[in-house]
C-alpha cells in the first residue's frame, strides 16, 4: 500500500514525466512480482523492508530526477560536494538491497552457503549495476539530450564507473553488516513456513 502511495506521490507532477516512468519502472515491475509470489515464496521480513526502502528511493529520484532530489542538496551544501550526492546514494542501494535479496534466492533456492555465496552475492550484483548502466545507456542513444536528467552525470565523465563502484561498495557493506541479521531472518522464516506446512 505503501509503494501504492509513493507512485501516486511521485508521479503526480515529477521533474520530467520521461525520467519518471524510467526511474519507478523497477517499482512497478516488483510490486506485481512480490504480490504473486508473496504466498508461494514468500522474502524474509528484511528483505522485504529493504525492497520498500529501495522503492522510496526509486521514487523519490524519479519525482524530481536524480540531480535535483532536494535531500541531495542538502547533504551536497552541508558536505561542500561538488555535485548532489543522491544518485551515489541510489547506486549503493543497488548493491545494498540486491546483495541481501539475491544473497536470499541463493541459500533457499541453491543451498549455498560461506564463501560460494558471498562470491555469488558480489558477482549478481555488478551484473545487476551494468546492466543498468546498459540501460542508462540504451535510454541515452533512444532519447538524446532527453536522457541527460536520466543519466545524471551531473558533467561527470567517470559517473558510470562511480555507479558501479558505488553499487559494489553497497553490496559489501550489506553482506558485512547485515549477514548475520540475515542468517537469522532465514532461520526464523524457515522455521515459520516448517509450521505452516504441517
Amino acid at each position: 500500500m505503501a509503494w501504492l502511495v509513493g507512485l501516486l506521490w511521485s508521479g503526480w507532477s515529477p521533474f520530467d514525466r520521461t525520467t519518471w516512468a524510467l526511474e519507478v519502472a523497477p517499482v512497478v515491475i516488483a510490486l506485481p512480482l512480490l504480490w504473486l509470489t508473496r504466498d508461494r515464496f514468500p522474502l524474509s521480513g528484511l528483505a522485504l523492508l529493504l525492497i520498500g526502502i529501495h522503492g522510496a528511493i526509486l521514487m523519490l529520484g524519479g519525482a524530481y530526477s536524480y540531480a535535483r532530489v532536494p535531500l541531495g542538496d542538502w547533504l551536497q551544501s552541508a558536505m561542500a560536494l561538488e555535485r548532489n550526492p543522491y544518485d551515489r546514494i541510489g547506486h549503493f542501494a543497488q548493491g545494498f538491497v540486491p546483495a541481501i535479496v539475491v544473497r536470499e534466492l541463493l541459500w533457499r533456492i541453491g543451498d549455498i552457503r560461506g564463501r560460494l555465496l558471498t562470491m555469488l552475492v558480489l558477482c549478481c550484483c555488478l551484473a545487476i549495476s551494468a546492466m543498468y548502466e546498459l540501460v542508462e545507456f540504451g535510454a541515452a542513444v533512444a532519447l538524446g539530450q532527453g536522457a541527460d536528467e536520466f543519466l545524471g552525470t551531473q558533467g561527470d565523465p567517470w559517473d558510470t564507473q562511480w555507479d558501479m563502484l558505488m553499487c559494489l561498495v553497497g553490496a559489501v557493506t550489506a553482506l558485512v553488516f547485515l549477514g548475520g541479521v540475515h542468517d537469522r531472518a532465514l532461520e526464523h522464516l524457515g522455521r515459520t513456513q516448517s509450521e505452516t506446512e504441517r
